[in-house]
């Protein structure tokens, strides 16, 4: 006997991956300064190719996956820290999530003739290109029962990184370096980032005065810009290997890694749920001829087929 949709809440079939040491935490001890080193590995190549994207929008894609993932890192709760970003540009919404345990997933929205036009006229184009002029919103969601916190800036910077750092100047006032890299490589679509934070000094007061801790501010940022993004995709060299090389001057200090995965948090009882808040006539013209309702995840780009008639029975 067939499951009903709406009991129906198993995992659809996408790829069951883990990447153990996604994201590699650490701190220079004395120096006002933490990081986190992400990288995605195959998974990158696994979220990506789902989505039928041009190279730049999906190199676009990567690195927001990396900057969730370095941030969902450091939540101290269950929940999400999800990124969105609407422009007027060819690339119209962008949104990645990752959750507290790693689980990323994203989708982006285009307008085609836009797009195939930009590309046309510049085949690389920067993040801006593609994005235009609108909004970057982060949230974190600490699930149904809370308030999620919200920051929204406008879109400033020609790379995603930069667009980034405006907004943890801007609306967090916190100060941060960040590389987002994605490019494909011959073992596949690679995406990583590295990110570093300006700590709170004694007191929870941010070190604005003290000339030795700007100093060593300096000096981290000097040392994460010599970065390469071949090493930073590089699935060869250990995370723990390419931070010695960055800051092993610098009193560092690794910790434990956390995992990523592939996280799309889909199913067939969830779509169902959504389709019984339509009519009967909406569910009508959504039926195709064969008497099916065919709804599409965004995120996981996963085909749902629903029969109309089970759809009815439910409501």
């Amino acid at each position: 006997m067939e499951k009903p949709a709406f009991l129906d809440r198993d995992r659809p079939d996408v790829p069951d991956l883990v990447v153990p040491g996604g994201v590699t935490p650490f701190y220079l001890a004395g120096r006002p300064v933490r990081g986190r080193l992400v990288r995605l590995g195959v998974l990158a190549d696994a979220l990506l190719t789902r989505h039928d994207n041009p190279a730049p929008v999906t190199s676009l894609a990567g690195k927001a996956l990396a900057l969730v993932a370095s941030l969902a890192s450091a939540l101290k709760f269950q929940g999400s820290f999800s990124l969105q970003i609407k422009g007027n540009g060819p690339v119209s919404m962008l949104v990645a999530d990752c959750t507290d345990t790693g689980a990323l997933r994203f989708y982006v929205r285009t307008d085609e003739d836009a797009l195939e036009a930009l590309l046309a006229q510049t085949p690389r184009p920067l993040d801006r290109e593609l994005l235009g002029d609108g909004y970057l919103a982060l949230t974190v969601d600490q699930g149904p029962d809370t308030d999620r916190h919200q920051g929204i800036v406008d879109i400033a910077g020609d790379t995603l990184a930069a667009m980034a750092t405006h907004y943890f100047t801007t609306s967090e006032q916190h100060a941060c370096w960040l590389m987002l890299s994605c490019t494909m490589t011959d073992a596949g679509w690679r995406a990583g980032g590295l990110v570093l934070e300006r700590i709170a000094g004694e007191g929870g007061a941010h070190v604005v005065d003290n000339a030795e801790a700007e100093a060593n501010w300096e000096t981290a940022t000097i040392l994460a810009s010599t970065l390469s993004t071949a090493e930073l995709l590089d699935d060869s060299l250990p995370p723990a290997q390419l931070l010695h090389r960055l800051f092993h001057e610098e009193n560092l200090h690794v910790s434990h890694p956390r995992a990523l995965a592939f996280g799309c948090r889909c199913s067939r009882a969830r779509l169902a749920e959504v389709l019984q808040t339509f009519p009967d006539d909406d569910l009508d013209h959504m039926s195709e001829e064969s008497g099916t309702i065919v709804m599409t995840c965004e995120f996981c780009n996963k085909d749902f087929h629903f029969p109309r008639k089970d759809i009815a029975a439910d409501l």
